[in-house]
């Protein structure tokens, strides 16, 4: 699956609509997070059943500030509607590879029972 933008206009969708999303948050100055990119796009064709989304934080500020990011690169996974890990740093591709895997792989069950107590 190709890499997708994020915006404000489809960040809330694509989180609702997906069990699994990893988040890169980016900027064009940056230079780590330009190096990074290909690595992104090589994990979300390599991971066809997670949806894979770049946000751009010079024109999509406003997400990057609710989630509080203030160091990039970054990255969010969200699983089930729930942010489940933040990372900051460029990573390299085995490092990326373990995190989709441990994503997976996370037990989901005391986060669907904090939401479940919240809707009572």
């Amino acid at each position: 699956m190709a890499v997708i933008t994020l915006t404000k206009a489809n960040f809330k969708e694509t989180v609702e609509n997906n069990s699994l999303v990893v988040v890169d948050f980016w900027a064009p100055w940056c230079a780590p997070c330009m190096s990074f990119t290909p690595t992104f796009e090589a994990a979300s064709e390599a991971n066809p059943d997670v949806v894979f989304g770049m946000v751009n934080t010079e024109t999509d500020n406003e997400i990057a500030e609710y989630f509080n990011v203030e160091k990039i690169p970054g990255i969010l996974v969200v699983r089930d509607q729930a942010g489940i890990l933040a990372q900051v740093g460029e990573l390299g591709a085995p490092a990326l590879d373990e995190i989709i895997k441990w994503a997976r792989q996370y037990d989901m069950t005391q986060v669907h029972e904090y939401y479940a107590s919240q809707s009572k």
